[in-house]
């Protein structure tokens, strides 16, 4: 496994050198974490707890990774900066243990006593709907029918 540093960036705001980095690994899967730091920290003369790789990426059936990673000027700024989960990967931090879950549904606290339910106040009954007004239909009588009415 060789890895290669590709670019170098300073950045003095958050006290780090960013580093793009190509690995080759010859019949060998991708590369751990651990290794790259390693090799990282050899080539840019840096101790391996001041090195954060942030993310490798290999294509499929091919035998280079390319990643990315910062190399902090003092353990204290890469603890200060980094996200969590990405010092968790590194082993620069340990994984906080989950919280305690919620007990087991326990039963149901007491409710208090609710008023007593008033009886429903009656409605004024609609009159019945004629067969033939079925879903505000209205249909018009025949001339017939109205002759015989009148």
């Amino acid at each position: 496994m060789e890895v290669e540093i590709v670019s170098k960036k300073e950045n003095i705001l958050l006290d780090r050198t960013e580093v793009k980095f190509k690995v080759v690994h010859p019949k060998e899967g991708t590369p751990k974490r651990e290794d790259v730091r390693d090799k990282i920290s050899a080539a840019v003369k840096a101790p391996k707890e001041r090195i954060i790789v942030d993310a490798m990426d290999s294509e499929f059936g091919r035998t280079v990774t390319v990643g990315y990673a910062k190399v902090y000027k003092t353990k204290e700024s890469a603890v200060k900066f980094e996200r969590e989960q990405i010092l968790v990967r590194n082993k620069l931090k340990e994984k906080k243990a989950k919280t305690e879950k919620k007990p087991a549904a326990a039963a149901p606290a007491a409710r208090p006593a609710a008023a007593p339910a008033k009886a429903p106040e009656k409605t004024p009954e609609k009159p019945a709907e004629k067969p033939h007004e079925k879903h505000g239909e209205k249909h018009a009588e025949k001339p017939a029918e109205k002759e015989k009415k009148t």
